[in-house]
This record gives structure tokens, sequence and C-alpha cells, in this order.
């Protein structure tokens, strides 16, 4: 049955104020000296003082706080190229998840170009102003040339959510389907069903917590990607097998881990039924998995899977992921999010679904139970506690790493303070949108 039907969601986002953004000043502005400070000349002493340090941008406007969310629509969600315009209802959303989750502001910037020499320009022209770039939804192989060049080429954090937010959160699925399954990460033959920026990304993500590129069999439309193909871009040759292994249906024959981000009917229940013991099946296409999660655990009861919908056990869901990481990185200032640091976000995530779940999080989503086990891998997205795992869990590895420049002393105190800002924020949000009185 669904949730909402389509004129349910035109009127969500056209009732009140059009979209689901609104800039809301933060300051008072009721009086002469209010406006004297808040413009000029009382802006004047702030802008001399910032000329004379530019790190103090930090403390005197909300660059510390804000993130640019860029994408030029070529990409978006399972709808493909439809430009910048129709794209920016999810940049939007992107904006509402950053602020909602995580008390980061967020402008959503949708630009019309193609060109990824102009993207990169454009994104680069916006760092005085910002303290972090979310990529979102620009399409592959582009994708990766453009975060991979500004990352060398910016002083602030530049992230790609479509490659790295499903990597993080599926991997914290993988740590801990490993540990119930009783496997070792160097040991697991992983089968891969697409070959896009967000299965590269999960793959070489699940390098980094130990899985062997050996093991990897990954597939595209045209099959196993391996060395004696000539049409493989630099991103799909990294994964090519020595030789053609051949289908997936011969391939998946014992193996232990299966990801697809691809199409709905990759894989069949008698391939799950040929796989190892204790199979993990991370079906993420959406909306529709590879595979059906009743399809999967009729054929394999003892299954471990995860998909990216919400009305199954384990969903995949980047907002788990990047408002707590770009709040990590954005308190301690940090110059970039490295690969130390989302492995911390996910290896946080996974301890966090060992933890005792809070009876309110049992109850908006309507169950009695929902403990470490086969599942519940992965936590949910309205656990308010992801904020202090994740955040504080980012933020150390910011300072580890030597890319925090704002270094946190009392790491206890911080997470007490995440925890009081996630609760007022809310507490404002709230209060701002019911004065809409639009009844959603």
């Amino acid at each position: 049955m669904a949730l909402f039907t389509k004129q349910d969601a035109l009127d969500y986002h056209s009732q009140g104020h059009p979209g689901k953004l609104e800039t809301v000043p933060a300051k008072p502005c009721q009086t002469q000296k209010h406006l004297s400070l808040a413009y000029t000349p009382g802006v004047a002493e702030v802008c001399r003082t910032i000329a004379a340090d530019p790190h103090t941008a930090y403390d005197y406007t909300n660059k510390g706080n804000l993130v640019a969310v860029v994408s030029n629509g070529t990409a978006v969600l399972g709808l493909g190229n439809i430009g910048p315009a129709a794209g920016k209802p999810v940049m939007e959303g992107k904006g509402c998840l950053f602020k909602v989750f995580a008390d980061v502001d967020c402008y959503d910037l949708n630009i019309d170009t193609k060109d990824p020499d102009k993207i990169i320009e454009f994104v680069k022209l916006l760092e005085p102003g910002f303290g972090g770039i979310n990529l979102e939804d620009i399409k592959a192989p582009e994708c990766f040339y453009i975060e991979d060049t500004l990352k060398k080429e910016m002083d602030i954090p530049v992230f790609h959510d479509d490659q790295h937010g499903t990597a993080i959160i599926s991997g914290a699925g993988l740590i801990n389907a490993l540990e119930i399954a009783g496997k070792k990460a160097e040991d697991v033959k992983l089968v891969v069903s697409g070959a896009g920026s967000g299965a590269i990304a999960c793959t070489r993500f699940y390098e980094s917590l130990g899985v062997k590129r050996s093991n990897i069999f990954m597939y595209d439309s045209r099959g196993l990607i391996h060395k004696g193909r000539t049409d493989l871009n630099p991103q799909k040759e990294y994964f090519a097998q020595d030789k053609d292994h051949g289908t997936m249906v011969e391939v998946i024959k014992g193996a232990d881990a299966f990801l697809g981000l691809s199409v709905a009917g990759q894989l069949t229940k008698e391939m799950v039924a040929s796989m190892g013991e204790n199979p993990i099946i991370f079906a993420c296409a959406n909306p529709d998995p590879e595979i059906s999660y009743p399809d999967a655990k009729e054929a394999r009861p003892d299954a471990i899977m995860a998909t990216g919908r919400s009305d199954y056990p384990n969903q995949v869901n980047n907002v788990l992921g990047f408002p707590f990481i770009f709040r990590g990185a954005l308190d301690v200032r940090a110059s970039a999010i490295n690969e130390e640091m989302k492995v911390a976000a996910a290896n946080a995530l996974a301890e966090l679904a060992k933890q005792p779940v809070p009876d309110e999080v049992k109850k908006a989503y309507g169950v009695d139970s929902m403990e470490f086990g086969i599942d519940y891998i992965i936590p949910t997205p309205l656990d308010p506690r992801v904020i202090e795992y994740v955040s504080a869990a980012v933020a150390q590895a910011a300072m580890d790493t030597g890319v925090a420049r704002e270094p946190i002393a009392d790491m206890d105190g911080y997470r007490a303070a995440l925890k009081d800002r996630f609760n007022k924020g809310r507490e404002r949000m709230s209060a701002f949108v019911d004065s809409y009185k639009l009844g959603f």
C-alpha cells in the first residue's frame, strides 16, 4: 500500500513556502542598532578582521556550518539525466536532511553544465564561503574526475555522497554481517552487480575493510569485468579479473557475498540458493532491488540481507552517513574527508547496531524488539544516537590523521554537546515549520 499519492507529493512541495528550504536570520534585525551591526557600518569591522586573518571567517560567518550541495542533474536518483532544474527538489531534500539530522546549514546549487572542468572551476570558486562541498547526482565517469581533482585542489572537505554514502553505510552492515556469519573480510568472495559510481565506491571501500581485490567479481551490462575487455574505463580496470570466469550465474556459486547497485531482477532465487553458507546479500537497487527480500529469504533463510528500502530490515540509507560525517568534519574545521574518517564512520555505525535500542526508536518503527542479529545489522535513520557515535568518530579520525585545524580537547563534552544540539535543533525547526500550519 502506497504511503502517498502523486498529488500528496506535489502538495507537499508547493503549499505554503514553495520548496523545502527557507533562509531565516539567526540574529535580530529589529532596531536601528541591529541594522547598523548586521550591515553597514558595523559589518565593516568584521570584514576588516577577516581580511587580516581569513581563517576567522569561521568565527564571524556561517562558513563553519555551511555545506554547498552541488549538482548538474545528470544522474538523479533512478531518473537519470533530468537536468539541474528537475533535480533541484532532490538537492533541497538533501538540505533538509543535513539540517534535520545534524543541524548543518545547506545551500543547493544546481548548475547548467555537463563539462567536468567547468564544474571543477565553479566549485573551486565557492571555497571562501563554504565549510564543505557535497557533490550530488553527477554521472559517472565524470564524477570520479571531478571529485578527485577538487580534493587535490581545495582546502575544505569535498564529498561525493552518491559514491561514499552508500559505501559507508553498507560497509557498516558488512562489518556486522561478517561477524554474524563468522567470516573474515580477507576470505570473502564478493560478486558485484553494477559498475557505476556507487558500485565502484562501495567495492573500493570494502577493500579498506579487508576484502581482497582478487576475490571481487564485478559485472556491468556487458558481463564480467576482466582484462580481456577493451571497453573499460580506469575505474572498472581497477577491478578487472585476469580472465573471464563466466556469467554471474556461474561465478556466484559458493560466493560469500553479493552487492547489487544495478537493476531489479539481476539475482534469482536459484542464484541465491547456490551461494555459500550464511550468504550476505546487499541488493541496493532502488526502488526495486536486484532480488526482493521475500524471495531471497525464501531461497536462503540463513541469508543476511540488506536493501535500500525502508519496508524491510537493514535499510542502507545514506542519511545515516553524510549529515553526521560533515558535522564531525565541520566541528574540527577539517581540510578534507579522508579514508580514515569514512572507515571511522562505518565502524561507529557498526558499533551502534550492537547497543540496546531505545524504546522511542522501536515505537517509531512499530516493533517490540530490535536487537543486533541477522535482521538488525545497521542502525535505523531515526536513532537519535547516530550523531553522537558517527560525528564524534569522524572528528576523532580527522584529529588522528592531521586534517583537523581546530582539535577538540574534550570528546566526552563534545558528544554531550552533539546530543544537546540535535534536540534543540529539532525543537526550533518543529516550531518554525508548524507555524505554516500545513497539516502534513
